[in-house]
């Protein structure tokens, strides 16, 4: 992908244009109302500029996964959700193509801003139907798109629609790309990156990428325990996947080769059960008892992980160093979160986050706000981690 070929709306005319933008509104709703808004509100300036600009802003989304019309998926409660947040109202489309959204955008005036109705409720948006796209596309004049969580998909609001219209990229979008290309393409070095979750079996591109990327490889979680297990550490009962021991060596050895440190822990906390309050203590990572479970990185550990990245200027992050979800296992992880905020706040360190279990760590440890930037994301930053090109970005690089 040529990302200097992105364009933006930045210096286009929308004044009396249709604008379609496709956002990610895949939000949590609970009683009808929308629980977390963050989503939401990381759209809203850029939707806010193109009204302010003149534009007829008409906004895309899917909501959950459909089967066909569902009055519990519909995006009306978001549309409401939308206009509080905006300060001015939204208008809805019942459907998002056909004669009911057409209507809602013949309505329009310059400033407006629409939601239309759940892209998923027909099947033509996840099998990437040409006709179904040239029915969307039949509504705008351009095309924004301010979803890069919804970018790793060749849908036909992502990628079909791109073929019809002028297409941009919109400021959310550029947010996430210049944030990951600032810690993967052009890092401040040294550079290390924090990989936690888990299992190995599903971030082992993750892993193979950034080793070619990065200086230091953390690896934490449940991952850190195949590892171990795969040195010859005894993990007791600990989650770890004894069929991908060869492929941690095989990681490990190709890390060695091109230069990246590999970092693991040196103790853990452990406990013989996996409950909020349960009896834990710290060992020495060789000495974890056999009818125990390591559930977190010990005080060694963060102290040499504090160490690792105060010797660093860009961090990436995704996933926790432990069960962070369970007192008192989150300690190791919001430990080495809020070092990590500090040396951000200090202007000492880059500091790029995604995946919503990484969300939710940082949220829990008070860190989030003071990382550079923190991806909302997750299947997309992934993608993007593991080197794999994005379709609903690469749609948007075309001449």
């Amino acid at each position: 992908m040529n990302l200097d070929a992105l364009k933006t709306t930045a210096k286009l005319d929308v004044r009396g244009k249709r604008v379609l933008v496709r956002c990610d509104l895949n939000v949590p709703v609970a009683d009808g109302k929308v629980s977390d808004a963050t989503r939401l509100e990381r759209v809203i300036p850029g939707l806010r500029d193109l009204a302010t600009r003149g534009a007829r802003v008409i906004v895309l989304s899917h909501f959950g996964r459909p089967k066909g019309a569902d009055a519990n998926l519909s995006l009306k409660p978001i549309a409401d959700a939308m206009a509080k947040s905006l300060g001015k109202p939204v208008m809805f489309g019942a459907d998002c193509i056909g004669d009911a959204a057409q209507s809602v955008v013949a309505a329009m005036h310059d400033g407006d801003v629409a939601l239309l109705e759940n892209l998923r409720f027909h099947q033509g948006e996840e099998k990437n139907d040409a006709a179904f796209a040239a029915e969307l596309a039949k509504l705008g004049d351009f095309y924004v798109n301010d979803a890069f969580s919804c970018a790793h998909r060749a849908h036909a609001s992502t990628e079909g629609v791109t073929h019809l219209l002028p297409s941009y990229a919109g400021p959310l979008m550029m947010e996430e790309i210049s944030a990951l290309r600032a810690a993967l393409d052009k890092p401040q070095r040294p550079t290390a990156a924090v990989v936690g979750g888990a299992k190995v079996s599903t971030k082992i591109p993750v892993l193979m990428h950034l080793m070619e990327k990065v200086d230091k490889l953390i690896i934490g979680g449940g991952m850190a325990n195949t590892f171990l297990q795969a040195k010859g550490v005894a993990v007791g009962k600990s989650l770890a996947e004894p069929d991908f021991h060869k492929t941690a060596l095989e990681i490990m050895a190709a890390a060695a080769s091109k230069g990246c440190e590999i970092v693991l822990p040196v103790d853990g906390v452990v406990a013989r059960e996996f409950k909020a309050g349960a009896a834990s203590e710290v060992v020495d990572i060789n000495a974890c008892p056999a009818h125990s479970m390591i559930l977190d990185v010990g005080p060694k550990s963060v102290a040499h992980l504090m160490q690792v990245i105060a010797g660093c200027k860009t961090l990436l992050w995704n996933g926790p160093l432990g069960a962070f979800e369970i007192a008192p296992f989150g300690t190791g992880t919001f430990a080495l979160a809020k070092a990590a905020a500090d040396m951000t706040k200090a202007g000492k360190l880059v500091s790029v986050a995604g995946g919503g279990d990484t969300v939710a760590a940082l949220n829990a440890a008070g860190a989030a706000e003071s990382f550079t930037y923190v991806s909302t994301a997750g299947g997309a930053f992934l993608e993007w981690l593991e080197g794999r090109e994005l379709p609903g970005v690469a749609a948007l690089t075309r001449g």
